[in-house]
């Protein structure tokens, strides 16, 4: 049976892809996480008794720990989540991303070599998760390419360039059998509703303004993170090491758009008439809660993925599309709100970040 180590498997696309994996393979997935503000246990409690999931708590920038669960399981594939993702708190404060980001990675990738030193490499896998963000921002025609140059804009787009480029040379110097996805924005259920779509669907349920950076216009390429979780499962399979794939759910949209659907979907299936919260704030429809603030600075103006090759390599393309994937999860919040208070108690208030301290509500895609 062989054994995946998972970092940050208890975060967002992480324990999406610990559930998936577990129902639709044989391996054992071992998850190390640090359960930090937007990793919870909880998020892995459909799955905690497993017979096939061991759950180590640790930091990946923690050499001892990172090491001793190299030796302990021998893991023939890592991959690697674990990572501070939520721009705004780059601009807070960058050294934790540098800290998670790129130290973190460079001891998973340090405890790799040492390990494959002393046993068989055939087989064994290291995939680091990145992002679209890592390639800059484009204009208003092309997609993001393998082959595209990275040009980063917030300290989160940097850290997480740095890292990869560490991956890039440890395959290169080292012959170290890695894998590096970059992916365009995921939504889904368990997203810590600090990222826009889990945001405006909470802040609508409570009555509050649903605030758009600038103008609206920044268009953002949209995956759910179930789509994203089965295409990494096919870079693990049928991927060729030192290979670079993106996903992306070929569904860009502005920030406008997808906050002027999500009000849609709430009109249906939550009415106004029906939300104790938007009545007495005055609201008759979640479409008057939109507020236009201050743009967030550096913002990227475009997303949008390339993603032939792995049609071509992987067999892979995105199965759900955008307006089906929010139906779901706007649906899934609904029915989720205690799992929404218990992530965010004591930790966040949903209160804008990332703009010398603003206090006033804000969104992050």
């Amino acid at each position: 049976m062989p054994n995946l180590l998972v970092t940050g498997g208890a975060g967002f696309i992480g324990s999406n892809f610990v559930r998936l994996t577990l129902a639709e393979t044989e391996h054992r997935i071992v998850v190390l996480d640090r359960l930090t503000y937007a990793g919870h246990r909880i998020n892995l409690a459909e799955v905690e008794d497993h017979p096939r999931l061991v759950f180590h708590q640790g930091d990946i920038a923690d050499r001892e720990t990172v090491r001793r669960l190299y030796r302990e399981y021998e893991p023939l594939a890592v991959v690697n989540f674990a990572a501070e993702s939520h721009v705004d708190r780059s601009i807070d404060g960058p050294d934790e991303f540098v800290r998670t980001n790129i130290v973190g990675t460079f001891e998973l990738l340090e405890a790799a070599r040492r390990s494959l030193a002393a046993r068989p490499r055939d087989g064994f896998r290291m995939l680091q998760v990145s992002t679209d963000e890592d390639y800059g921002s484009l204009g208003k025609e092309g997609r993001f390419e393998e082959t595209t140059p990275y040009a980063p804009n917030s300290p989160y787009a940097a850290s997480k360039a740095a890292a990869d480029h560490l991956v890039r040379a440890y395959n290169r110097t080292y012959s170290l059998p890695t894998l590096t996805t970059n992916c365009s924005n995921n939504y889904g259920p368990f997203q810590y509703p600090e990222k826009l779509v889990p945001l405006m669907i909470l802040n609508a349920v409570e009555g509050r303004s649903l605030p758009i950076y600038g103008d609206g216009s920044n268009v953002r390429d949209w995956l759910f993170v179930e789509d994203h979780c089965r295409g990494l499962l096919a870079a693990l399979e049928r991927g060729t090491p030192g290979e670079t794939y993106n996903f992306g759910g070929e569904a860009e949209r502005t920030n406008l758009e997808v906050v002027q659907t999500l009000c849609g979907i709430l009109e249906e299936i939550h009415p106004p008439t029906d939300n104790e919260a938007a009545a007495e704030a005055g609201y008759e429809s979640y479409d008057e809660m939109i507020e236009f603030v201050t743009d967030r600075p550096g913002h990227d103006r475009r997303y949008a993925m390339e993603i032939s090759k792995v049609e071509r390599e992987l067999g892979w393309s995105p199965t759900v599309s955008f307006e089906k994937g929010l139906r779901r999860t706007v649906e899934w919040y609904l029915e989720n709100l205690a799992w929404c208070r218990a992530v965010q108690q004591d930790s966040y208030d949903r209160r804008r970040l990332g703009l010398d301290g603003a206090a006033s509500g804000g969104e992050e895609a």
